[in-house]
């Protein structure tokens, strides 16, 4: 295909992750004839879905968790306007243009989520894509989870052979530049290579993989994590920049990731280490900065990692004694492929990780003496808390006495950013007047959902339901 290429399609879809793949398999099956531009090649292809284990929020395959949605819809999102807040209570015909381009949860989106994500699930079910409760790395958990058999990569490579079978273009190495805007409607989307035209579903995820995008948003933070994936590394943010250039309105919080606890050392997709909770956390100076274990690991390794996160260099430490073997399926929740750091003395661990010695052993001491007697339930919230110490450690506090000792490096890897475009319940993108941009919609990472904290396991869920949703408004136009 030449660079001067124009091809007409009905539905052009950008990105060929499970928000992408979604919306083309929909639309194609409403009876368009859809295209999908992808940045990566064909063997890459999929985003950060490719390399995920691709957890979903569901009790069963037609039942989402019981906290859904309370737990999207209790996100903190600052203080908005309560005047805004109220009209949002009322006919959504009688919103103003502040209150339909308010950056908060839309109560709508979340129900659309909760209703869909069964429907959804059963549909992609019938394209070859099992589903089942298998084992996590989560030695601790708060909710209940569902996974493809196969991760990620199952459904890409069983949604991207449905697409072909109905007829779908696929243009690998395809960046796309800018949008086509006609008569006031976006009409196509110019790429690297040519024109596409047609309605456009935007599906190519976040900006984790723009440093420039990360530092305008992020700051100088931005340069002390990384996509927690390779497939993060072509998400550029090409979708956001688009939707910004025509009037698109935005959601979810710019100054935040979904941040994840990796091994800096390993280059393995998501290299997790989900077990700290079972030891301390030091930073380069060989201090304590956070609560370790305040409860589950699958509610609050986040939270944890962003506190690694904001530490000089933006790197922690995990250590752990010879206890560590207490600790039923330990190895599970540590995902990286590098070994740990191991030493007899803490002041020759020190000395490997290149800490002060005095300070870490001080470290210790001071948590050690903290820690009380109780019973120690490794996979359950056992309330076995330090006292008098500050930071505290809420649960699984015992004493570091025991050699060898080990340590993990920790960084707070992003797995993808909250920032994006306003949608609505139809996949619609809103402008900053507050009404859909006609020919525009978009799905998954791309859109603004998250503020505060990520509600877990509900990125792939959200990418599959609105791209599905996308994919058949914008097939029917």
């Amino acid at each position: 295909m030449s660079v001067t290429d124009t091809s007409q399609f009905d539905v052009v879809v950008v990105g060929a992750g499970v928000a992408g793949l979604t919306a083309a398999v929909s639309a194609a099956e409403a009876g368009a004839r859809v295209v999908v531009a992808e940045r990566a090649p064909r063997d890459e292809a999929g985003g950060n879905t490719r390399y995920t284990e691709a957890f979903l929020r569901m009790k069963s395959i037609d039942e989402v968790s019981d906290d859904f949605a309370e737990m999207l819809l209790g996100d903190f999102q600052g203080h908005p306007d309560p005047g805004l807040v109220v009209e949002t209570l009322r006919d959504r015909d009688s919103w103003s243009a502040p209150a339909r381009t308010l950056s908060v949860v839309d109560p709508d989106v979340v129900a659309t989520l909760a209703d869909q994500a069964g429907p959804t699930l059963r549909w992609i079910r019938g394209h070859g894509v099992r589903f089942e409760a298998l084992p996590t790395p989560f030695l601790t958990t708060s909710t209940t989870r569902l996974m493809p058999i196969g991760g990620g990569a199952a459904l890409v490579e069983a949604l991207t052979a449905a697409a072909e079978r109905l007829g779908v273009e696929f243009r690998y190495k395809t960046a796309a530049r800018s949008l086509i805007v006609e008569d006031g409607a976006v009409a196509g989307v110019r790429t690297s290579r040519g024109e596409l035209r047609g309605r456009v579903v935007l599906a190519c995820g976040g900006y984790e993989g723009n440093p420039e995008l990360m530092a305008r948003y992020h700051g100088r933070g931005g340069r002390y994590t990384r996509p927690v994936a390779r497939g993060g590394h072509y998400n550029k943010g090409d979708g956001l920049v688009m939707g910004l250039a025509v009037g698109a309105a935005t959601a979810g919080d710019f100054a935040l990731f979904h941040a994840e606890p990796v091994d800096p050392r390993s280059g393995m997709p998501e290299a997790a280490i989900f077990a700290f909770p079972y030891g301390i956390l030091v930073n380069k100076e060989g201090r304590r900065f956070t609560d370790e274990a305040p409860g589950p690991v699958d509610a609050w390794y986040e939270r944890v990692a962003r506190r690694i996160h904001a530490q000089p260099d933006g790197i922690a430490y995990a250590i752990f004694d010879a206890g560590w073997a207490d600790v039923p399926n330990f190895s599970a929740a540590i995902r990286t492929d590098q070994p740990p750091i191991e030493a007899d003395t803490l002041e020759a661990l020190a000395a490997k990780l290149e800490i002060p010695a005095d300070a870490l052993a001080a470290t210790v001491a001071e948590f050690n003496k903290a820690c009380v007697e109780g019973e120690f339930r490794p996979l359950e919230v056992d309330g076995l808390a330090t006292r008098g110490l500050e930071p505290p450690k809420s649960n699984w506090a015992r004493p570091l006495v025991a050699a060898p000792y080990r340590a993990y490096p920790i960084i707070a890897s992003n797995v993808f950013t909250f920032g994006g475009l306003k949608t609505d319940d139809r996949a619609r993108v809103i402008d900053t007047d507050g009404e859909p941009i006609p020919g525009l919609y978009a799905a998954g990472e791309l859109t603004g959902m998250y503020y505060t904290n990520y509600t877990g396991s509900t990125s792939v869920l959200r990418g599959a339901v609105f791209g599905r949703i996308a994919g058949r408004q914008a097939a029917e136009g």
